[in-house]
Formats: structure tokens, C-alpha cells, sequence
């Protein structure tokens, strides 16, 4: 098993009457990505900096390498990066000056020059702040949270508000971090970014931890039934696909076939009974089931609500 890099137990945090983070209790390990995920307003931004030694919480432990994040504050910069969610710097600071400037914060530090190469930077080295792309300025904060080879990485909601290639391109990124045995640690709530990108996820909901797994086993656990999608003529396929004893229903709009079921062989037996009928079928497709769909089915509500 891998180590234990970061262990919070029974976390609670309020703002007045407002509780943010209510006994929410993890662990999250060595080379891996996982995902704190829910709605805006969930608790994630405040677990988040509770980790960080920003904020003080009301109740509980947290341990980030083994370390306290308010008395151990100035160790734990050291050892960790930040990207945050507001972030901004000068509009007129140059994109090497930036890079400059925070590498000349830490003791150690890798090589500027390869880190902004590896990270699409060095076209844009002396460019201002103020001009580069809300993709360019992400890259920017990773490399600046990167700068002195943290042992782990928080990314707070850092692809909100770009576009679907700078989102795929930032998402790159960040299993590069991982592939170099850094631990990452992120907030999101894009669906389709924990999916990508984690190897666990935590689902958080009013301040409450509601679900943690890796995101098949989530499906799995709470969405375990597929579907099958397919056209043909023959309007009798279906009253044979029936009578498959992982099928739970199947319908038919026109020459659309919906066929739903369960069990790792569900869509292989639909295959064959199609094969063993004869039955010429047209724009096969399977649809599996998505966290979207799990975090719906949990809370009653959209991830964007």
C-alpha cells in the first residue's frame, strides 16, 4: 500500500452559522491523483486550504506529510505546490520574471528554462502577464507551483473557464505530475475531469464527504447498469434479447434499440444473441454510466446546481 501523504479526520469548519466543512475524514496517497469533487459552495475550496494552513479548523486533524499545517507552516511551503483558484499576478510582470521571481522563494529549485519548456512556456517567455491566454496563464501557475519539486501539488478548480483544448492540454499536464511520482491533490466540479484525470475521487456535498472510491468503482457501486444502442429492421430482436438473463428492459423507438442490463458480460451475451439471431444491425453503441449520473443519483440534483 502505498504511503500515507495526507490524512484528514473528522474536519469541520463554519463561518458563523454557515458550517462548511462538516466531519469529513480521508486519505490520499503517494503518486496518485485524487479528486475532491462537488458543486460550487460544497466545501471543497475550504478542505482545500485547511490542508494548506490557510484557514483554522474548528474541529479534527490534518496531516499533509506527516506534518501539522499551522505549526509546521513554513516546512510544509517547502514541500508543497499551490495552484489557486483566483489566482493573478501583475498585468506587465514578463512570464521568465514570474518564474524568476518565485524560484528565488525556495532553497532548491529545478531549472527554470526546462521547467517553462516542458510546460509550453518558452515561446511565451517574454511575454506579459496581461496578454497570454486563460490556458497560458494556468500553465503559468503550474509552473510556479512546480518550481521547487513539491512533493504535492493542490490545484484548485484549474481548468474552469477555459475552453475544451486548453482544458485537454492542462489535463496533460497534470498526469505528467503524476507520472513523475508526485502526488496531486485537486478540486473540481467537472464531472468529466475527475473521470479523466483521478485515480480516486471524494464526492462532497454540504460540507459532508458522501462517496470515496476510484470513479469505476463509484459507477460500479451505484450505476451498475449499462446500455446498448443499436438500429435494425427487425422489429422482432427485441422479444429475443428479452429473454437474456442480464437484461433488465429493452425499447424501441422506430428502428432504434435500446437494450439495458447488468453483469461484466451484459454487452458480449446482447452480441451474441444478435449473431446467433441473424439480425443485421446498424451504428452499434454501447453507453456506460458517468460520475455525472452517480453524483446525480446520490444528491438529486445536476453537479452544476
Amino acid at each position: 500500500m502505498p504511503n500515507v501523504v495526507v490524512e484528514v479526520r473528522d474536519l469541520a469548519k463554519a463561518y458563523g452559522s454557515t458550517v462548511a466543512v462538516d466531519g469529513v475524514s480521508f486519505e490520499v496517497h503517494e503518486g496518485e491523483i485524487f479528486g475532491l469533487i462537488g458543486p460550487n459552495g460544497a466545501g471543497k475550496t475550504t478542505t482545500l486550504e485547511c490542508l494548506q494552513g490557510l484557514r483554522r479548523a474548528d474541529r479534527g486533524t490534518v496531516r499533509v506529510l506527516g506534518l501539522d499545517p499551522r505549526s509546521d507552516a513554513m516546512e510544509l511551503r517547502r514541500r508543497i505546490g499551490v495552484q489557486y483558484q483566483e489566482a493573478q499576478l501583475q498585468k506587465r510582470i514578463k512570464v521568465w520574471e514570474a518564474v524568476d521571481l518565485w524560484a528565488s522563494l525556495y532553497p532548491s529549485v529545478v531549472d527554470p528554462a526546462d521547467l517553462m519548456a516542458r510546460l509550453g512556456l518558452e515561446s511565451k517567455r517574454d511575454a506579459w502577464f496581461m496578454t497570454l491566454s486563460g490556458g497560458q496563464k494556468q500553465r503559468l501557475f503550474i509552473a510556479l507551483a512546480l518550481i521547487h519539486e513539491p512533493d504535492v501539488v493542490f490545484l484548485d478548480e484549474l481548468t474552469t473557464g477555459l475552453d475544451p483544448q486548453a482544458r485537454r492540454a492542462i489535463w496533460g499536464l497534470v498526469t505528467a505530475i503524476r507520472d513523475r511520482g508526485k502526488t496531486v491533490f485537486l478540486t473540481t466540479h467537472l464531472m468529466e475531469e475527475a473521470e479523466r484525470l483521478c485515480d480516486r475521487v471524494g464526492i462532497i456535498e454540504h460540507g459532508r464527504l458522501i462517496e470515496l472510491g476510484t470513479p469505476d468503482e463509484l459507477v460500479g457501486r451505484h450505476c451498475p447498469e449499462h446500455a446498448v444502442v443499436f438500429e435494425s429492421d427487425d422489429a422482432e430482436i427485441d422479444g429475443a434479447l428479452e429473454g437474456l438473463d442480464d437484461v433488465t428492459s429493452t425499447s424501441a423507438v422506430g428502428t432504434t434499440h435500446t437494450v439495458h442490463g447488468v453483469g461484466p458480460r451484459f454487452v458480449t451475451h446482447v452480441i451474441q444473441a444478435i449473431a446467433n439471431q441473424g439480425v443485421e444491425v446498424r451504428n452499434f453503441r454501447t453507453e456506460t454510466p458517468t460520475l455525472e449520473e452517480v453524483f446525480l443519483k446520490l444528491t438529486g440534483h445536476g453537479i452544476r446546481d
